[in-house]
């Protein structure tokens, strides 16, 4: 039995203590959150403990998911792991580089499990095309949102970009080239529409756009590759695929079992946490994908366009 709390029970950490207190062989033993009236709301809703603070938690748990505030992630993330304690972090895994750098360390120092809630990977269309790319030439992702007024103390890179950065960077086995971007603030202080280009060393070329301004919202990957075209809704989790054979195209749609991307990604979690092995999302990768939003929003902010 892995024991499990949850830190921060908002809009993301109130789904992570329900599919916890579901799930076979997982004990969620209690919640934290800075509203104290919310911590008992939800503690009473799933039968566990309201503590008043994340430190009071950690005697209790072998394992916890952080959904706090980005800004926190560092402070509460370094100090679980020095309580021997494995870390889920809701992305992005940090602010900088360099708090991203130094959780990967002391969780490799003390082998924890480290894995970041990048949750589209394990969206069950990501799962099915992940198997289906074959050193692809052009990738083209949109993920666009009507303006809810949350999110916004970050830029939208952050918010959503990263998302489909975390998944062309698992798709295209190279290294980054060149990457080139524009964008701009809108509703917000910070940025709310934002176009990146990013060029590889192996020739491959991904575009990627991602807005918080949208009339609708979108969610869509398309992959380019020698005689296919596979085009994703992340919505409905179905894959079309447009396939040269034999001198034809064929049309093709794929649409796996339909799961809950969140509890499939706790489940990998806890499978992690007993079995010490490598989560699909670790803190390695995290950081990869942090490195690049980071870079499109200095290029945004600077004013450089394509």
């Amino acid at each position: 039995m892995i024991n499990v709390g949850v830190i921060g029970v908002g809009s993301i950490g109130v789904h992570h203590a329900r599919i916890y207190s579901g799930l076979e062989d997982v004990n969620l033993v209690g919640i934290v959150d800075a509203d104290s009236a919310r911590a008992q709301e939800i503690a009473f809703k799933y039968n566990c403990k309201a503590y008043g603070s994340y430190k009071e938690l950690l005697n209790s748990v072998d394992a916890v998911s952080i959904a706090v505030p980005t800004t926190q992630h560092f402070e509460i993330g370094m100090a679980c792991l020095k309580h021997n304690k494995n870390i889920l972090v809701e992305k992005p895994v940090t602010t900088t580089l360099e708090e991203a750098d130094k959780l990967i360390a002391e969780a490799e120092k003390r082998n924890l499990t480290f894995q970041v809630g990048h949750l589209e990977r394990f969206n069950a269309g990501v799962s099915m095309i992940s198997g289906m790319v074959r050193q692809p030439k052009f990738i083209e992702s949109q993920r666009l949102s009507p303006f809810l007024g949350r999110g916004t103390d970050v830029d939208v890179t952050l918010d959503l970009m990263i998302h489909d950065i975390d998944i062309i960077l698992s798709l295209v086995d190279s290294e980054i080239a060149d990457i080139r971007a524009t964008g701009a603030s809108v509703l917000t202080d910070n940025i709310d529409i934002a176009h990146a280009w990013i060029e590889f060393e192996n020739g491959c070329i991904a575009e990627s756009v991602s807005s918080r301004i949208a009339e609708d919202k979108k969610r869509e990957l398309k992959v380019f590759q020698h005689n296919a075209y596979l085009n994703l809704d992340y919505q409905k989790q179905e894959i079309t695929c447009y396939i040269k054979q034999n001198g034809n195209v064929e049309k093709e749609t794929k649409k796996p079992e339909v799961k809950e991307p969140l509890k499939e990604q706790l489940i990998s979690f806890i499978e992690c946490v007993k079995s010490h092995s490598k989560p699909v999302v670790s803190g390695r990768e995290g950081k990869e994908a942090l490195k690049v939003v980071l870079k499109i929003s200095r290029l945004v902010n600077q004013g450089f366009a394509i």
